[in-house]
Formats: C-alpha cells, structure tokens, sequence
C-alpha cells in the first residue's frame, strides 16, 4: 500500500435551492458555496477525494442539479451521505454516476472511509437503523488491515447546545459502543451542526465542520445564528493512522 498520505476534503451543508437566488438564514446557498470552493482550490487539486456530509439541499431536490454541477467540474471523487434536508429518491438519481459515490465504502491507501446515511424519513433528528449498525460492523471487521474513517450527517455525542442536542443521533451511545470494539478507528466526522468540532469522547475521535453557508452559535440553549463565515475541512489520514486536521474559514 501507498506510504503517502490520504488527502480529503470536506464540505457540509451546502443547502442548495432549485432557485440559485434563495438564501438560509440570510445567506445565499449557492454564491457561498460558490465562493468555498474557490477559496478550497488548492486544497481541491491536491485531494484524493471530497466528502459532502448532507444537506446538500434545503428541502428542494432542484438543488442537486446546482451541486452536481459545481462538483463534477473539481474532478475529483465526490463521497456523500444524506442529511434530514436531503431527498434520498432523488439524491440518488442525481448522483447516481462517477463522480459521486453515495453511501458504501471508499478505499484507498491504508484507510477505509465508511459512508453511513444517519437520517430518519420526515424528522430533522437522526438515527443509525438496525441495517446500518450492521453494515458498519461488517466494514469495520472484514477491513482489519486498514484505518477507518467513520462519515455520518448527525452529531453522536452532546453539542452542549440545548436546542440542536434536541436533533442529534439518537443511538450515539449504541454507535460509540460499537467504534470503540475496533482499534482501526481513528475519527468520526459529521456535519450537521454548522460549527466545528474536534475532541475525544469515550475514546473515539469527534469532528465536525462548519457549513459552506451559515453557521450556529455553539452553546446555545436556544436556536442562534453565528457571525462565522463558510468552511471547509482538510484532513490527511497518515498511512500509519495519523489523522491530521485543518479547519478553514472563507476570507481568512
């Protein structure tokens, strides 16, 4: 297997609209998202492969036709999972072909990336069924050579935000216990809360990114916008299981 590094983009919440004008909570979707891949570019052409961690549109399956355009022209493997605004029927049609992969498992280097869809029909909270439990275990056991890199949409350990823990995993306790029974773990990455996020719980690596649009205010009992602006996430998975991390901010 390579000795290099296995070089990842992440991009989350990108909620996209059918109308490219339309905005969420003041900021229009597409001119941001728009303006994070141009301040990603380097980031982009040195990348293996891109993760989008849900909400790639708002409710509004006309969205896809925006983000299928603007990835398929980076070049580069787009990897995604739902998010409780995501249309899973017509997700899936939209990103049927390469380069988008939907759900499953990416292989490369010594790292296997496990793509899991955490969303539950009509609820903005999530939940891993009985059939993504076992397929994540299954890809965790049949893989023991390689370094895993865990992707959902909904955070599975408390914000400290009483509002948006209201909306998180509801079996997170169920998902670490099953991560911690494998040592190839090395992270579990997620978007969903529109904030950043990198620490340990109960063993297991969190991290979470920012939107490509609109942020909320971490430690909010109640709903709040931050002033933050878009992000983005680099991640180098080492060929030795080191995972290395930057968060970046448009305009900074």
């Amino acid at each position: 297997m390579t000795k290099s590094a296995l070089n990842l983009v992440q991009f989350t919440d990108q909620h996209l609209f059918g109308d490219p004008a339309r905005a969420l909570r003041g900021v229009a979707t597409l001119p941001a998202l728009r303006a994070t891949l141009s301040a990603a570019r380097s980031d982009i052409a040195s990348c293996d492969a891109i993760l989008a961690t849900g909400d790639l549109v708002n409710d509004d399956p006309g969205g896809y036709e925006y983000f299928r355009t603007e990835f398929t022209r980076l070049g580069k493997p787009v990897l995604c999972i739902p998010g409780n605004h995501d249309d899973l029927p017509a997700m899936r049609a939209a990103l049927s072909q390469p380069p988008f992969q939907l759900g499953g498992v990416y292989d490369a280097g010594n790292w296997r990336t496990i793509l899991l869809d955490s969303t539950i029909p009509g609820e903005t909270g999530g939940a891993l069924a009985a059939a993504s439990l076992a397929f994540l275990e299954e890809a965790l056991a049949s893989a023991p050579e390689r370094y895993a890199l865990v992707c959902l949409h909904h955070h599975p350990i408390p914000m400290h935000s009483r509002w948006l823990d209201t909306v998180g995993l509801a079996n997170g306790a169920e998902l670490i216990a099953l991560l911690r029974r494998f040592d190839t773990v090395r992270g579990v990455l997620f978007g969903h809360v529109h904030q950043a996020l990198d620490t340990q719980w109960e063993g297991v690596r969190m991290i979470a990114t920012p939107s490509t649009c609109a942020q909320f205010k971490p430690l909010s009992d109640d709903f709040a916008m931050d002033n933050q602006p878009p992000a983005w996430r680099t991640l180098a998975l080492h060929a030795d299981g080191r995972l290395d991390t930057q968060l970046r901010w448009v305009g900074r």
